[in-house]
């Protein structure tokens, strides 16, 4: 009898890895699709929830909004402790947020309580996403971290692919309570999960991190390396903000047979495409043109918003918008990784990711204004706008000069900010 050695799935990168690191990798793989799922299944009906409350458009935005300030709020703190003590239990701190804050939600009826609990809530992705997107790197090989990151991220559009259609659809035939309950038992399990990770941030590296400066963190954003992709964070965060809080208004104003789930899984199968196809190709080819053309997308997906009437024409601005985070989001932890060391790296990439979460609190408020006088529609040309000038933004200023900024941005020059370009000159 023959016997023939069984198929092995594994990208090529993955087979070449030792056990352990494989181990990690899975654990951290289930992990990451349990937290997206249970703030995925969320956010098509949260918006609906609070508007059943009581809230006008303006105190929606307020209280939507008040997300990003449990992340401003805490992404200091969690950042130094992911990298002078631990990333896994910053990642814990992360997922047991997100099992607590759908009990809450169950609990809550009045709107300044919503706002505490939201702002709650707002801990769990600081934690999570600066404690998972560092224990990736850390296991990274260096000339290969852009095609492992976009694999390892590929739980966020799963995740929020399969998260708003569960969750959209079990409001619509059971009601509120299943909903938060499974957005509290997937995070559970996922918490449950961590105890199995093993911690890999390295002695030298901690050692490291005791003995640099004690810079403050903001003090660190007065650096080149971080100012321009920070601010790009800031106007995409806005762009997100919109998106993400008035999108199932947009489509029940509109009146388009259209569930805000399908529209959110769309955007997720699209991220997921693109993830796979620009994570090893900016490995060689670099990430500036990625990232520009993240931001191509993001401007075309709200100027199809902002003139959709159709289903199709919703679902083509889902592409597009999918299209623009699986691509804008891990080609930025990937350019900081390269501009940081390891022993800075979760605060680096912590408060990159700040300019993020700055543009979602403010999208909140500021935009449901907008929406209050000019009513929802116009709100969506405005974040185009954003998008457009994050393009400008990067384009001209991501780099020393105007010349080395146009060709890092467009994919005719390296990153000068790297720490192998630095290496390199010395």
């Amino acid at each position: 009898m023959r016997f023939t050695r069984p198929l092995n799935l594994l990208p090529p990168l993955l087979q070449k890895l030792d056990v352990r690191t494989r181990k990690n990798l899975g654990v951290l793989l289930v992990t990451g699709f349990c937290f997206w799922a249970s703030l995925g299944s969320q956010l098509p009906v949260l918006p609906l929830y609070i508007g059943e409350l009581g809230a006008t458009k303006q105190q929606l935005g307020v209280v939507m909004g008040a997300f990003a300030l449990g992340l401003l709020g805490s992404r200091a703190w969690l950042g130094r402790l992911a990298d002078q003590r631990s990333r896994k239990i910053v990642l814990q701190i992360g997922l047991a947020v997100a099992a607590i804050a759908p009990l809450f939600y169950l609990n809550v009826t009045s709107l300044p309580l919503l706002f505490a609990v939201r702002a709650f809530h707002g801990i769990c992705l600081a934690a999570f996403t600066t404690a998972y997107t560092a224990l990736v790197v850390d296991l990274s090989p260096r000339n290969q971290r852009g095609e492992l990151i976009g694999y390892m991220s590929l739980v966020n559009p799963i995740g929020v692919m399969l998260g708003p259609s569960i969750g959209g659809y079990l409001q619509a035939w059971a009601g509120y309570l299943p909903l938060f309950l499974l957005a509290s038992g997937l995070a559970v399990v996922g918490l449950l999960a961590t105890s199995t990770v093993d911690e890999v941030l390295s002695q030298e590296a901690l050692l490291a991190y005791q003995s640099a400066s004690k810079q403050m963190f903001w003090g660190l954003l007065r650096s080149p390396r971080l100012k321009i992709p920070a601010m790009v964070m800031l106007l995409i965060g806005l762009t997100f903000g919109t998106l993400s809080t008035f999108v199932p208004l947009l489509i029940r104003e509109t009146e388009v047979d259209l569930n805000a789930g399908l529209f959110y899984s769309v955007a997720a199968i699209a991220s997921f495409i693109i993830r796979v196809l620009t994570g090893k190709a900016s490995d060689r080819l670099g990430r500036g043109r990625f990232i520009s053309l993240s931001l191509c997308f993001y401007g075309l997906a709200m100027i199809t918003l902002w003139l959709a009437h159709t289903k199709f024409a919703f679902l083509v601005a889902g592409i597009c918008q999918g299209c623009g985070s699986g691509t804008l989001i891990p080609m930025i932890a990937a350019l900081m990784a390269d501009r940081s060391e390891a022993h800075e790296r979760a605060q680096v990439l912590s408060l990159c990711i700040s300019g993020f979460d700055v543009g979602i609190a403010l999208a909140g408020p500021c935009l449901g204004t907008v929406a209050t006088l000019a009513g929802i529609r116009p709100m969506f040309g405005l974040a185009c706008g954003f998008a457009g000038f994050a393009l400008l933004l990067f384009t001209t200023s991501n780099s020393k000069d105007l010349r080395q900024s146009i060709a890092f941005a467009w994919g005719h020059g390296p990153d000068v900010y790297a720490l192998s370009s630095i290496q390199a000159k010395r």
